[in-house]
């Protein structure tokens, strides 16, 4: 055979080959509950062989990205038993998976101790032993929306790295640098009030529980909390306390309210859903508020947060998901009505990069350190393949509708600026010629 048409052959063979690495495997479906049918949100889902993850929206729905054909999915959901569903070669989208709910029989219940204090305690003690004792590098995809009533005024997501030094230092070792991102904000003015409250990717630093015990389990916090012990629940088929905080007492600082699960063999936290107490609204004001204009007045309705932890093969337990949701009304002095918004930011970590020596703080203008903010630092949504190969959380119906329409409402805001700034132009050069 000639060289030349040799060279051509080997060519081909290399660009097939070329594909093949870079071929991707896209799982996606709905997740539902076996009995009652209605979709789960905030399902845990993982592939197989791989450290890709993500959650189920609000609708249930999930896709997922990877490298390798995985040969099963991994589904894991509080107070359902996890799932491991099968994937045959050609069938991975559209599934639909449904859990079951799980119990907790009182002959599996055995426990060691009744003091609620004694085991939050003693898991604060495990926390060495239970989390990464190296730098991990993390990916992560993380959402942030926000609502006057119920309409979109402003979405932003970013894929993000995220470091988190050895569980032994706290966050102001760690950050989170944007590695792509896209934003999309009303162009009203009275959606704009130049209000910037406790948020953005650095949420993941402030609020693990276990790599920042001074957030919520210091000392000097615990004397104000009253503890209970509710019945266990199951996470990962395996039992969990849970511990519910209730804070009382006149204190000066915020405190939280909720429930803390606590693995019942190694003692590590596996989940928190918190909410800020709202007692004394200005006290709860100074927590949620980072900035607000002069005469806008402030009052804060909702913080609540979902932190959720995953445990690995090797006992090593990380921080997978978290949710947070803010609500506060606005009002300006010399009006009668205040509106009122809610902002919700999700962070999920899709993959598992470097570890140990390997992993390195991210630095530079994308990166950021525990006390800066997400704002202006993302660019306008446009290309519907913006994602690429990287794993998101799926959007919802409803916020897909808002991105077109904050769109539609954005490029006809631009177009009449324009068509006011060509017509002032017309006006000033008539002026100038006399005629």
């Amino acid at each position: 055979m000639p060289m030349k048409g040799r060279g051509i052959i080997l060519t081909g063979m290399l660009l097939l080959a070329a594909l093949a690495a870079n071929a991707q495997t896209i799982v996606s479906g709905v997740v539902t509950d076996r009995q009652t049918g209605k979709p789960l949100p905030h399902v845990s889902v993982t592939a197989s062989d791989s450290q890709e993850h993500t959650v189920t929206n609000d609708d249930g729905h999930f896709t997922l990205k990877t490298q390798q054909h995985p040969t099963y999915v991994q589904l894991s959901h509080i107070g359902y038993k996890t799932r491991r569903q099968q994937l045959n070669e050609g069938s991975t989208e559209n599934l639909r998976i449904a859990l079951t709910s799980s119990t907790v029989e009182l002959q599996e219940v055995l426990v060691s101790a009744n003091d609620p204090m004694l085991i939050l305690k003693a898991a604060i003690g495990r926390m060495a032993y239970n989390y990464p004792q190296e730098g991990e590098l993390t990916r992560c995809f993380y959402r942030e929306t926000a609502r006057r009533g119920s309409r979109f005024i402003s979405i932003a997501e970013a894929v993000t790295e995220m470091y988190k030094s050895d569980y032994a230092y706290g966050p102001e070792h760690d950050a989170v640098a944007i590695l792509k991102g896209r934003r999309l904000m009303s162009m009203k003015a009275k959606d704009t009030l130049g209000v910037k409250i406790q948020g953005g990717p650095v949420i993941p630093l402030m609020v693990d529980v276990a790599k920042n015990p001074e957030y919520l389990l210091n000392e000097e916090n615990l004397p104000f909390y009253t503890l209970h012990l509710e019945v266990p629940v199951k996470i990962d088929n395996r039992l969990q306390y849970v511990v519910r905080m209730e804070p009382h007492g006149a204190v000066l600082f915020p405190l939280m309210e909720g429930r803390l699960f606590i693995d019942q063999e190694t003692l590590a936290f596996t989940r928190a859903e918190l909410a800020l107490d709202m007692r004394d609204w200005r006290m709860a004001s100074s927590y949620m508020l980072v900035h607000k204009p002069l005469g806008l007045r402030f009052r804060p309705k909702e913080l609540t947060m979902t932190i959720v932890y995953e445990t690995d093969a090797k006992g090593i337990t990380r921080m997978s998901y978290l949710r947070n949701v803010m609500r506060f009304n606005c009002d300006w002095k010399r009006r009668l009505f205040a509106s009122t918004f809610t902002t919700v930011s999700e962070m999920v970590v899709t993959d598992r990069l470097k570890r140990g020596k390997e992993a390195k703080r991210p630095s530079g203008r994308s990166s950021f350190g525990i006390r800066e903010r997400f704002y202006d630092k993302v660019a306008y949504f446009e290309d519907p393949n913006f994602w690429e190969d990287y794993n998101i959380i799926e959007p919802t119906e409803s916020l897909e509708h808002a991105i077109d329409k904050l769109k539609k409402n954005l490029k006809t805001e631009l177009h009449n600026e324009k068509t006011n700034l060509l017509t002032n132009q017309w006006d000033g050069c008539q002026r100038s010629d006399g005629t």
